[in-house]
């Protein structure tokens, strides 16, 4: 499809300034001053264009939990939220550990045909820490292995993970956690096990992911690892860079302030290398008996914006290539930034939106968030996906409070 956007503020990892851009059979096809198409034009005066945002870490809870979100219902928070591409997490029912279920999963996503969606296999053979040969059967690629939800407790199972992954050219996604220690204490729990995958990183040359960083050691850790040439990036979630001495259930847990502000030190300092939202649908029966998580897509980039961009810490480009450019290139997508070549994913924000969150109006199956009630700045306005616009703001039932 053909759209052409005029008269507005684009803004991507590189550039900040006015102009118009068209969109041509699903590809970015030109982008300067007084384009005229025969085509969709839409007048972007007052707005921002961005590249939509990638999420390299969220769970859309399919096969086995669709009572807490489904690829369509999570397809459609994330097309609110101005994602169009995301990087789905193993630890479903059954756990993603065959092509079978990869298959699956890819299938589905055509069907609902909103966004792109890649599928993360399990390091272990359902997640139970011990058997990896199930990454010699597979059939479909995929970019990454994870056993996100626990940690891979054996040191000698993960050294043969990342061998195994380097020979598949795939990086591990680490989720840092030792749940032995966990019952102790969470902070060192993290800590220790951000040490042992960098040094496994280290030793095998496997490229490694830290997904959901939150402590100040774990951070500074990776700050060390990356100054050495360690093969490692890093990710943090918009929820452990906004809130502190917060008792939310979340895992790993809402920190302290002291983390937070070294958190944004690393992000100001490019160290961290994507914000991911974690989302983590749950109903609310669920969340009543203690399960982590966040419903997080449709909040990210206000939160985001609010308290980086707002707040003094980082400008508008670089929020864009920490939510698009970086995420989109770790993953292989041909987006994350707004020049001709690159598929026509964009989106239209109003930064000057000031509004209270009400989660009742999510659109995902989860309501679950800490932020409900909050005020933040920075709403979507549309989301375009290869020149198709698949979210319009007012097009949904959406019950949050303009201030």
């Amino acid at each position: 499809m053909n759209i052409l956007i005029k008269n507005v503020r684009v803004v991507d990892f590189n550039k900040d300034e006015i102009l118009d851009v068209y969109i041509e059979n699903g590809v970015i096809k030109e982008v300067g001053i007084n384009i005229e198409k025969d085509c969709k034009v839409v007048d972007g005066k007052g707005l921002v264009l961005l590249p939509s945002f990638v999420d390299m870490h969220c769970h859309f809870r399919d096969p086995g939990f669709t009572y807490k979100e489904d690829i369509l219902t999570g397809s459609l928070a994330a097309v609110k939220g101005g994602y169009t591409g995301v990087n789905l997490m193993g630890n479903t029912n059954p756990p993603c550990s065959n092509s079978n279920i990869l298959e699956y999963v890819i299938s589905k996503a055509k069907e609902v045909n909103l966004i792109d969606i890649h599928q993360t296999v399990t390091i272990t053979r359902n997640m139970e820490g011990k058997d990896i040969s199930h990454l010699d059967e597979l059939r479909f690629p995929t970019r990454f292995i994870s056993d996100d939800g626990r940690g891979v407790l054996r040191s000698k199972v993960m050294l043969d993970a990342m061998m195994k992954a380097k020979k598949m050219g795939i990086t591990v996604i680490s989720h840092a956690e030792d749940e032995e220690i966990s019952k102790i204490d969470t902070r060192l729990s993290e800590n220790i096990m951000t040490i042992r995958d960098i040094s496994l990183a280290k030793f095998t040359g496997t490229p490694l992911h830290i997904a959901h960083v939150s402590t100040k050691e774990s951070i500074n850790e990776i700050i060390r690892a990356k100054e050495e040439g360690v093969n490692v990036t890093c990710e943090v979630t918009p929820h452990h860079i906004a809130l502190y001495d917060n008792d939310y259930k979340v895992n790993p847990p809402i920190r302290e302030k002291e983390d937070v502000d070294r958190l944004i030190y690393a992000i100001k300092n490019d160290y961290v290398d994507v914000i991911a939202t974690d989302h983590a649908p749950h109903t609310r029966e669920d969340k009543e008996k203690g399960a982590p998580g966040i419903s997080g897509l449709e909040t990210a980039f206000s939160v985001c914006y609010t308290y980086l961009v707002k707040n003094g810490h980082i400008d508008l480009k670089k929020l864009s290539r920490l939510m698009s450019k970086n995420p989109a290139k770790l993953m292989g997508f041909n987006k994350g930034q707004i020049d001709a070549g690159f598929d026509g994913d964009v989106i239209l924000v109003d930064l000057n939106k000031k509004y209270r969150v009400d989660s009742k109006g999510f659109v995902s199956k989860g309501k679950n968030t800490p932020f409900d009630g909050m005020e933040l700045f920075g709403e979507v306005v549309m989301t375009i996906k290869a020149g198709r616009v698949v979210y319009k703001r007012g097009d949904e039932d959406d019950n949050r409070q303009v201030i």
